[in-house]
């Protein structure tokens, strides 16, 4: 089955120049199934509001939830690095609240990372966390916790004064101590450029073939109108 995967794995995968698969699950079976594969990182994510509840965006979610899927997914795997994706406003109203709550991914989930949304302006939350022992992935570009900010889930980062936000949302959420940052539903260009001048692994949903790894959610058929699945195909929304 190989080694376990930690965080510090993950960051040695992108100096040796290999690729990352990280893949969502939000049970045991698919979890057993996808560890057995050999998929080095599993992502409980908050998506699970869209896909398995039937909702139109993530923001009902709530922490209970997915501590109650992040068990379910630790059951099924061995190997693989379990990561708890924090839902809205578990982490946005404070450093303390946001500690508490990706600490509840750790104690009681089993998770060993959390991810969360959000680059400058969670800086100061990604550098309490990491202090405080627990890994973290960042999330740039189209954050769907946003969604009602950016007016829908729209491509972030076509034109200029946009772009250069996501990349110094990037570089914050590398300087604060993630050992991972998703890139979601940004020009393929902006995300190699992330990709190339970052030392951290990216993993693209919606932003080509040029990140360091890609996240799939093998059940994304209903979830509706997100950029990570349509983005591929030309039919995401604009800026």
């Amino acid at each position: 089955m190989g080694e376990k995967i930690t965080a510090p794995h993950i960051v040695k995968m992108k100096q040796r120049g290999e690729k990352v698969t990280c893949l969502t699950a939000y049970d045991y079976s698919f979890a057993r199934i996808l560890d057995e594969a050999g998929v080095e990182m599993l992502l409980v994510g908050d998506s699970l509001g869209c896909v398995v509840q039937g909702n139109h965006n993530t923001l009902a979610v709530t922490m209970d939830e997915m501590v109650y899927h992040t068990r379910m997914v630790v059951r099924g795997r061995k190997r693989a690095l379990v990561i708890g994706d924090m839902p809205f406003l578990s982490y946005q109203v404070s450093k303390e609240k946001a500690v508490e709550n990706a600490g509840r991914f750790l104690q009681e989930g089993g998770a060993e990372a959390v991810k969360l949304e959000g680059g400058v302006a969670m800086r100061e939350t990604i550098e309490a966390l990491v202090q405080a022992g627990i890994p973290v992935m960042g999330h740039i570009g189209l954050t769907p916790q946003s969604v009602h900010q950016f007016g829908g889930y729209k491509v972030q980062g076509r034109h200029k004064e946009r772009r250069e936000a996501v990349l110094r949302d990037a570089l914050a959420v590398e300087e604060a101590g993630a050992f991972s940052v998703v890139l979601e539903g940004m020009p393929l260009d902006l995300a190699d450029e992330i990709t190339r001048r970052l030392t951290i692994p990216t993993i693209g949903i919606g932003a080509g073939v040029g990140c360091d790894g890609q996240n799939e959610q093998l059940r994304i058929a209903s979830a509706r109108g997100r950029v990570g699945a349509a983005g591929f195909s030309g039919r995401a929304g604009e800026e």
